[in-house]
C-alpha cells in the first residue's frame, strides 16, 4: 500500500462533486454562542479565543459580500477560475432567528463565483425550520454543516463548557444527513481529563454516525481563555503532545475510524502571538507530510481496525 491513499482526503470529497478547483472563504456574520449570551452560560468554551481562526478579511464590520469580495481577490490572483465555498466560520452560525440566517446565506450565495455554503454550528442550534431552508438548499447547492462535537464524553463536554450533550451532537448528525445535507463534525483530540484509550473510542463512537467529514486538532492553549487560566493553575491536569506523539495518536484513530469519512484536518494553527502551547514550530503541509511519512512506515491507513 505504498502508493495507495491511506486516508480519505477532503479534497478527493470535494473532487467527486465538482469539475472545477473550489475555496473555502471564512465569513464572520457576527453572532455569539449560548453559551455566551447567558442562554446556556457565559464565558463560552473554556479554550476558545475566536481570533484564533478569523483571517484578516473576516471582520465583523464589514458586511457578509465585502468579506467574500476580499477573499475572491485574495485566492483570484492566483487561481482566476477558482470557485468558492462561503464558509460561516466564526462562532455559532445557525444561533439567530431563521429569517436573519437565510439573509445572511442568500447574501453569500448571490456573490459572484460562490457554489455552496458550509455552516459551522453547535448540534444545541439547529431548529426544524432552518433545517428545512438547508435541506431545500441542498437540493440545488453545495451545503455542509459542521458540527462542534469536540468530545463524545459529556464529562469533557461540561468541564470545557460546551453547554451541550453527546447526545445532542448525535440527534442533530443524524437529523441533518436525513435531510440530504452533507454532515461534518469537529472533535479536539487531548481536552483534559481524557486517557488515550478514551480518545481513540472517539472514532468509533462517530464512525457510527452518518458523517461525510471530520476535522480533528489538537488541544491549544490560548491567551485569554479561561483553559490558559486552569493551566497555569493546574498543570499536572494536562497533557501537551509533542509532534511525534500526536502523530502516531492520530494514526491511531484513524485506523479505528469508517473509512468513507473524509477528513479535512488534523492540526489547527493559533497565530503565535495568541498560542500559550504547545508551539511546535510546524506548518499544516509540513505536518501533513510527516504524518504521511509515519503512516508508511506504520503501514497504517484510514479503517484498518474499523468495526
Amino acid at each position: 500500500m505504498e502508493t495507495a491513499k491511506r486516508y480519505r482526503e477532503f479534497g478527493d470529497f470535494l473532487r467527486e462533486r465538482f469539475d472545477f478547483k473550489v475555496q473555502k472563504i471564512s465569513i464572520n456574520a457576527g453572532f455569539t454562542c449560548p453559551n455566551r449570551d447567558g442562554t446556556k452560560g457565559r464565558g463560552g468554551c473554556t479554550y476558545c479565543n475566536n481570533q484564533t481562526f478569523s483571517p484578516a478579511y473576516c471582520q465583523t464590520e464589514k458586511s457578509i459580500t465585502e468579506q467574500v469580495e476580499e477573499g475572491v481577490r485574495f485566492f483570484a490572483r492566483k487561481y482566476p477560475e477558482m470557485r468558492y465555498l462561503a464558509y460561516f466560520q466564526a462562532y455559532t452560525n445557525t444561533y439567530a432567528p431563521t429569517e436573519t440566517l437565510v439573509a445572511k446565506y442568500e447574501e453569500a450565495l448571490a456573490c459572484p463565483g460562490v457554489v455552496g455554503l458550509i455552516v459551522g454550528t453547535r448540534p444545541d442550534c439547529m431548529p426544524d425550520d432552518l433545517l428545512d431552508y438547508l435541506a431545500r438548499l441542498a437540493s440545488r447547492r453545495f451545503v455542509l454543516v459542521e458540527y462542534g462535537v469536540e468530545s463524545t464524553l459529556n464529562r469533557t463536554l461540561a468541564r470545557v463548557n460546551r453547554g451541550h450533550t453527546y447526545e445532542e451532537s448525535v440527534e442533530a448528525i443524524r437529523r441533518t444527513a436525513a435531510r440530504g445535507v452533507y454532515t461534518g463534525a469537529h472533535l479536539i483530540l487531548g481536552l483534559p481529563g481524557e486517557s488515550r484509550e478514551e480518545t481513540l473510542a472517539h472514532a468509533e463512537a462517530l464512525s457510527r454516525l452518518p458523517l461525510a467529514t471530520l476535522k480533528l486538532h489538537q488541544l491549544q492553549l490560548i491567551r485569554h481563555t479561561r483553559m490558559a487560566r486552569e493551566f497555569a493553575e493546574r498543570p499536572e491536569e494536562f497533557h501537551l503532545f509533542t509532534p511525534d506523539e500526536y502523530i502516531d495518536l492520530v494514526i491511531d484513530f484513524i485506523e479505528r475510524l469508517r473509512p468513507g469519512i473524509a477528513l479535512e484536518r488534523f492540526v489547527s494553527q493559533s497565530p503565535k502571538e495568541l498560542l500559550i502551547a504547545p508551539d511546535w514550530g510546524l506548518k499544516n503541509y509540513e505536518f501533513t507530510a510527516r504524518l504521511h511519512k509515519r503512516l508508511v512506515e506504520r503501514d497504517a491507513w484510514q479503517g484498518r481496525l474499523f468495526g
